[in-house]
């Protein structure tokens, strides 16, 4: 049996929830699936997928051979597209979406780097903190960082960032340093900068203890629907802000700002390219993805942004 066939159905029960969706999709009968499942997992020698009349769920083996399973599966589509374009070039509309900080500051100076190498495309940026629904509001693809909820979306993690509580030297001088993360919740003596209720972060700012995630709330006499405006009260002095190392990195080094409680900053999270699933991408936006995947991998390019 052919082994990309079964990792393609094994990807499509996964990815579907059942194996009569799957089948449905491959145009091919249940039994047919299961006994490339079955295969599989008797080649590999571990299991995949456990199966039960009401529903399928991944192995902890699964969840990671899933991972690479799309990886390589893009891959082989991405090379399979590249040879039969042969001198196509990409055009069209491309319709993006990405917050509006992360946005402004390394989304929309791509743009028109992108326009210059495919000057057929015409493209379209959307800056928003809410999440927007691709289906329904007619998008090509997302940038987002951080958790990405459990979705039909397809997604693809374009580079790592991390969170770090932030005050200004002067700010820590004459408030003292925090030295747990439960410090933060005496509001008499830290001003916390927090995103205001209608924003993101509902569970709050993230810290790792004793190998777990530890979530806390804290607040503060300001708040802000508006990463950048708390940015700006931060390097005012007006508080600690919980921010990510993209804003701040630059900000560090110039010694404009301090980080506290780093023994217990969160595991990094990531950015990511979000597009509905298809068979067959867009050229136009495959080299979208594939343009931010060089600029975002490039240390370089963090270098030179977080100097801007």
């Amino acid at each position: 049996m052919d082994k990309l066939k079964q990792i393609e159905t094994f990807v499509a029960v996964a990815q579907r929830g059942s194996l009569t969706a799957a089948a449905q999709s491959e145009g091919v009968a249940a039994a047919m699936v299961g006994r490339r499942l079955d295969a599989l997992e008797a080649r590999l020698g571990v299991k995949l997928l456990v199966r039960t009349t009401r529903r399928i769920s991944l192995t902890h083996e699964g969840a990671a051979f899933l991972e690479e399973s799309v990886r390589i599966l893009g891959d082989i589509a991405n090379m399979e597209a590249a040879v039969s374009a042969g001198s196509v070039r990409a055009s069209g509309q491309l319709r993006l979406t990405a917050p509006a900080g992360f946005g402004r500051r390394h989304v929309a100076p791509l743009v028109p780097r992108f326009h210059e190498l495919h000057p057929e495309v015409r493209i379209s940026l959307n800056l928003s903190d809410r999440v927007v629904d691709l289906a329904a509001e007619g998008f090509d693809c997302a940038v987002r960082v951080g958790d990405l909820p459990d979705s039909s979306l397809v997604s693809t993690r374009l580079a790592d960032t991390r969170r770090l509580c932030v005050a200004t030297p002067t700010y820590l001088r004459r408030h003292g340093r925090p030295v747990h993360p439960q410090d933060l919740l005496d509001s008499r003596r830290w001003h916390c900068l927090t995103l205001s209720s209608e924003a993101s972060q509902t569970r709050g700012w993230a810290f790792m203890e004793h190998g777990a995630l530890l979530h806390i709330k804290p607040s503060g006499p300001l708040d802000c629907s508006d990463g950048q405006v708390l940015h700006e009260w931060c390097l005012a002095g007006h508080g600690i802000a919980w921010r990510s190392t993209w804003e701040v990195a630059h900000d560090i080094r110039e010694g404009r700002l301090e980080s506290v409680l780093d023994d217990y900053a969160a595991p990094p999270n990531g950015i990511y390219a979000v597009f509905a699933q298809r068979k067959h991408l867009p050229l136009r936006l495959r080299l979208w993805i594939d343009f931010l995947k060089s600029q975002y991998s490039s240390e370089r390019y963090w270098q030179e942004a977080l100097s801007r």
